[in-house]
Formats: structure tokens, sequence, C-alpha cells
């Protein structure tokens, strides 16, 4: 197959190392990729003229097994591509170790609502006429050492330039999610005749974590050993950093428009990259995607043409509350009875339920609601709570893993007071059956660490009430005691941060027991009102059609 249909007429370029879009297609692992994919949802419904380019990851990230200890093992996501996608007959090729590695393309076809279609581009290495170790480059999202990162950044970055430029696509604007398609810019200079203005017209960058190890940093003696010392080299010196190879520098400093994810983080990441301009838009989740279905008739029925226009749901005092909380109702349901299949638990719908699931890392503090057992317990007393979790911990984060068998050890712990569950195999839905099945959706990072997180805008497209420290999205989203909760005082507030943690806590057990319990339990009608305010003024604003709408007006035109 040579030019593919919707090649014709200009397009925007969407990188992204992983792109979550359907639990069948297993080639993300969180939040980076379940956004890709609301990008391109969003973009495929209000008919932008995207193409989106990725790697196909043929093993996945992992399939998550945890035994009766809570410890993890990791396990292949085997999956076959040709079952949901085809293989275009374009080649593209990129040399890695002075080797030519021939790359190939799949194409699937996301096709929206309003029947719009935007095509993403998966690039395969397993190719006849590769080493088995460069087949193997694009067989698992973040698989392997450094020097794998490495190789798959030049397939993305590079192959992905080029794979395009084979297919016949006219590109004007060239989109990095995340600094592991940074290589693009390097190709797009050799194809410029170092013209870095032009490139910089070319391309947009979004960075997505104020995380140090989230930004990819690469020792020069590896960039060496697998691109060679020809003028590649000194071009990544001069753009990407002298001492190593920064692919967030790198993409900043030839990209036009840098962007971070929320308002708060546009400000840590100029803290973080000081002399480097920053906007931010902040993210938005898609609607219809992350409505479950008892919801989805809901709004069916009352706001018509909703799923296309998110803004409509800030109509919502239009439905019946005892609909909205009949909808919650059946969406608990099915949320507990996958618990007690799968836990083996008696959980039950009429108990304050609190979910907390991602991925499970130290600065998120899975375990924070547990560090004091008195004062947890003293909660459940004033009116009885149940806790679901969920989350893979990165293979190679030992303590992540760790944190998993604790949360197992306290629901033994806990097992005659509260009842703890904690599922398997975090996926997209999974996702949705916990985001539209509890009752309060509790998020509580260090800060400032969280960039912007989504979860919790899920959780309110779902009448679910957030209850979050003022980080990311959630010091944009909370009116306190409106659209939610907050945890722990403002971020400029001059404390150490064990005074802010202990803080923090006070406020958790406080507002659990004083406020959160009493409202649900015997103030049902102001419960309800909090489920509605958080569809009529988070989930009508944090959507990803909003988002794209930010990123056409101030990043693309």
């Amino acid at each position: 197959m040579g030019i593919i249909i919707g090649t014709k007429g200009r397009k925007i370029a969407y990188f992204s190392m992983e792109i979550g879009l359907k639990k069948e297609i297993p080639t993300y692992s969180g939040g980076l990729g379940i956004l890709a994919g609301d990008t391109i949802r969003a973009s495929a419904d209000l008919g932008l003229p995207l193409v989106a380019v990725t790697l196909i990851n043929k093993r996945g990230y992992f399939r998550q097994k945890l035994d009766s200890l809570g410890r993890q093992s990791e396990h292949p996501q085997e999956w076959s591509p040709s079952d949901h996608m085809q293989l275009l007959d374009a080649e593209a090729t990129v040399q890695i170790e002075n080797r030519n590695v021939k790359i190939k393309a799949w194409l699937y076809e996301h096709q929206s609502l309003t029947e719009e279609t935007i095509p993403v581009l998966f690039l395969d290495t397993d190719v006849e006429g590769n080493s088995l170790e460069d087949k193997q480059i694009t067989y698992s999202l973040y698989g392997g050492d450094r020097k794998y990162r490495f190789k798959q950044e030049i397939i993305l970055g590079i192959g992905g330039v080029r794979m395009l430029k084979e297919l016949g696509y006219s590109i004007t604007k060239y989109h990095m999610n995340e600094g592991h398609s940074s290589l693009l810019a390097l190709e797009l200079l050799n194809q410029n005749n170092m013209d870095s203005a032009k490139v910089k017209e070319l391309c947009v960058f979004t960075t997505h974590t104020p995380i140090e190890s989230g930004h990819d940093v690469f020792p020069y003696e590896l960039v060496l050993e697998l691109m060679g010392n020809g003028s590649d080299f000194d071009i990544l010196k001069k753009y990407g950093g002298e001492t190593e190879l920064n692919m967030t520098v790198l993409g900043m400093n030839l990209s036009d428009y840098v962007n971070g994810v929320a308002k708060r983080h546009r400000e840590i990441s100029e803290k973080m990259f000081p002399g480097y301009k920053f906007y931010s838009i902040t993210n938005g989740v898609h609607s219809h995607t992350w409505v479950c279905p008892h919801f989805r008739k809901l709004y069916d029925k009352y706001l018509p043409g909703w799923a296309n226009e998110p803004e409509l749901l800030v109509r919502v005092r239009s439905i019946p509350d005892n609909e909205v909380w009949d909808a919650h109702q059946l969406a608990k349901k099915e949320l507990i009875d996958h618990v007690n299949n799968e836990c083996n638990l008696d959980m039950d719908c009429d108990t304050l339920t609190i979910g907390f699931a991602r991925r499970i890392t130290e600065y998120k503090r899975p375990t924070l609601i547990f560090s004091d057992l008195n004062r947890l317990r003293k909660v459940n007393e004033a009116g009885r709570i149940q806790l679901i979790f969920a989350g893979k911990a990165h293979p190679r984060d030992v303590q992540g893993k760790m944190f998993i068998e604790r949360i197992f050890e306290y629901a033994k712990e806990l097992k005659t007071e509260i009842k703890i569950a904690y599922l398997e195999n975090y996926n997209m839905d999974l996702s949705l059956k916990i985001i539209s099945g509890v009752d309060i959706w509790l998020n509580n990072p260090k800060k400032p660490l969280e960039a912007s997180g989504t979860s919790g805008m899920k959780a309110a497209h779902n009448g679910v009430v957030n209850f979050s420290v003022l980080d990311g999205w959630w010091i944009e989203g909370c009116v306190e005691g409106v659209t939610g909760y907050s945890i722990g005082p403002k971020p400029e507030v001059d404390k150490s941060p064990e005074q802010v943690e202990m803080m923090e806590l006070d406020d958790l057990y406080n507002k659990l027991e004083y406020i959160m319990i009493p409202k649900y339990y015997y103030r049902k009608d102001e419960w309800i009102n909090l489920m509605n305010n958080s569809i009529e003024m988070i989930a009508y604003y944090f959507n990803s059609h909003r988002m794209m709408h930010r990123y056409v007006t101030e990043a693309y035109l």
C-alpha cells in the first residue's frame, strides 16, 4: 500500500512514545499514553487534520500479576497488531551503530462518533532484513536499558519524520508529546538546510513532568556509539546540552511553542529550566470515553449532543437528582460486584467507597491514608468506609512495588474493621469502572510533583467527588466544598515539607470524619449537590475538546 487515505492536505503530526487507544492495544503505561489517546479522540471529533506517530510495542507494557502478599510480577502482553490495523508497504531507514535499520508502519484508523478519521502510525522494526537485536527495538514500552531506550527514540523521532515523508504527508506542525520524540527536530534540521528558525516554526513541545527522572538524559558516549561522530553529533551538543544529551532541552531549543500541562506546572517548569518561556494548556479528558454507560444514557436523554459538545454538561441541573444518584448507584454496583468477585470480599454498595488508582510510585504516596491507623479507625467509626486501590509499579521501581505489598499488609491488619481491595492489572477498562464506581476520588501526590493529573477529571465526569492535594489541575478545579475538597495547605504556604505533610494528614482525616462522612450518610441532598457541581463546574471545562481548541488557536495556527 503506497500513499494512504488522508495524506492530502496539510497535517499536524503528533508524536508520542505511548498512545492508549483501547485495552486490546496495550501500547500505553499510564497518564501520558491515555492523554495521547484522548488527544486523538478529540481531534477526530473536531475534524482536526492530525496524524499520530508512535511505536508498535508488540509486547505491550506488561501484564501485572499480584500474589497473596501483594508481590508484583510482570508478564508480556503479547498481542497481534494485524487484528486491529494494517501493515503499510512504505519503508523508512535509520542508521544505528552504522547499520541500516528498516522501519515499517502499521496504520490504525481511529473513527469518531462524527465519522471523522485520524490515522495513527505504529512504527515497527520487526522487519525482514533487520538483525534480531534491531527487530526487538519496538518490542517493549519502556523496556530494557538506556541503550534500548535511545534506540527507540531514534526510531520514533528520526524514523517517524522519514516515514511521514515516505507516505506523502505534508506536515505543517510537529507536536512532541514529551521529550522522547525530540530527535525529530534533528531530522528536520537536516531536511531544512540547518535553518533552526524554520524548524522552530514547525515544532511544538509539551512537557508533562516536574520530576527530574522524567526527563530523558543520555551520555554522549552512548550517543556516539549509536549515532556516530558525524555532523549530527555537533548539532545535538549545540541544541541538546554540552555535557550530556537532554531530550527536553533539545525539544525546547528547537520549538517556538513550549507548554506545561497546568498553570502551576508552567511555573514549576520555568523554575526547572531557567531562561525558557513556557505557556500552559491544562489537560483535559475525552468526555465520551470516560463517562460510564449509566451516565452516558442519562446525558443522552437530558443533554443531547453532549458527547461532541461536552460544554453542554454545564446544564446537568436539568437532570433530576434521583436519576443522577441512581446512575451512580448502578456504576457503583458494577464496581463492587467486580471487586467482590476478584478479591473474594463482601463489600457493599451502601458504604462510602474511596478510590485510589494510578501508577504506583513514591511521589504519589499511595499509603498516605494509612499514616495514622488510629485516626483512620476513628474516621471509620464516624461512618463506615471501604477502600479500593489499583495500579502498576514500573518493573524497576522497587520502592513502588513495596508500596503495593504494604497496602496488602494494611488490608490484612484492618480486615475486621475496614474492607480494602487491590485490583490487579490496571488498564483503561478497569480505570473506567473505578473512576465511575467509587464515591470519593483520592489523590495525594507530593507537591509540586503532579504536573496535571487527569484521573480526577474523569471521576468528575461521572459525578464522583474529588478529594485531592492542591497540585496540578486541582488548583484550577477546586472550589472548596463546592466542587470537592482540598487536602492540606495552598502551594504558596511557607512551611517545611514535614509540616506540610502533617497539615495534609490532619486535613485528610478531619475532612473525612467531620465533613464528608456526615454529608454522605446524613445529608444526601448535599452530597448529590456536590456530584452535580463536579459535572457542572469540572466536566464541562476539563475535557480534551477544550484542550484541543487551545492547542489549535495557540500552538498550531
